[in-house]
């Protein structure tokens, strides 16, 4: 028997793997999240699958501390980072992993809890998307709209409404597995 996947999901491993076992499965760890958001950002004008061969690195560079340690990191750090290709070379995305981990431990700093912040964009509700094929799936949403903005009024960087949707999408905020792929669960409410 063949396993169906959505179409966006091609051959490579990493693809199958994150579509079978990450994708559209809720997350609530903060520490994931935070991986997630800034990923997403990286992907910024890139296909993810760019993103995903080079998502070891980033665990290594960045994701593998905790967030205020991320924080804490210097332009110079920053710029010694640009040295490996295992990164998308780009300092303005680089420096916004920086940032949004400053923007998140200032949410936290307000007594506000970065992933019930999140999570309350879909009033903690999962949405059961009805998609016949992937690219009937909008790229941006009114929640994922009004989180862009609330993200960059927090001083998120490359947190667009088409970067939040896909965010959305990672975490489990919205499931958008084709209807015909074998991995299109629903989540009780």
């Amino acid at each position: 028997m063949t396993i169906q996947r959505c179409a966006w999901c091609s051959e490579n491993p990493l693809y199958i793997a994150y579509h079978d076992t990450e994708w559209a499965k809720p997350s609530f760890d903060e520490q994931h999240l935070f991986e997630m958001l800034c990923l997403e950002g990286q992907q910024a004008g890139l296909s993810w699958i760019t993103v995903l061969k080079k998502r070891a690195c980033y665990q290594q560079h960045f994701f593998q501390y905790p967030i205020a340690e991320i924080a804490a990191l210097s332009d110079l750090q920053l710029q010694e980072k640009l040295q490996d290709s295992g990164l998308i070379r780009h300092i303005g995305k680089l420096t916004a992993i920086r940032d949004n981990a400053k923007a998140w431990q200032q949410l936290k700093a307000q007594g506000i809890h970065p992933v019930e912040f999140l999570w309350n964009f879909v009033e903690g509700h999962i949405a059961n998307n009805d998609v016949v094929e992937y690219r009937s799936a909008p790229a941006q949403t009114a929640q994922s709209q009004a989180m862009s903005k609330a993200l960059k009024k927090h001083g998120f960087k490359f947190v667009g409404p088409t970067t939040c949707y896909a965010l959305m999408q990672a975490i489990g905020m919205v499931n958008d597995h084709e209807n015909h792929c074998d991995f299109k669960y629903t989540h009780a409410e």
